[in-house]
């Protein structure tokens, strides 16, 4: 996957952002669980270091349980 298709997922209006207290000892980090431009379901680890600023630190495919976990809360929503 590349870089643009991991910021892509900060534009998807159902994309959801968690806090990520377990890696969040030297920094608040958080995740955001997204559909990508290519419509692939990506979970995306960040930072905000300063505002307006954003640091990816990790991108990748959900599993399936984060995907069953995704839409079940998505559904809940609705």
């Amino acid at each position: 996957m590349t870089f643009i298709e991991a910021v892509s997922v900060f534009e998807d209006p159902l994309a959801r952002i968690f806090d990520d207290p377990v890696h969040s000892a030297e920094e608040t980090r958080e995740i955001i669980i997204g559909h990508s431009i290519t419509g692939m379901l990506l979970l995306v680890c960040f930072t905000e270091p300063l505002e307006d600023e954003v640091r990816i630190l990790g991108a990748r495919r959900v599993t399936r349980r984060e995907k069953k976990d995704y839409e079940e809360y998505i559904a809940d929503q609705n």
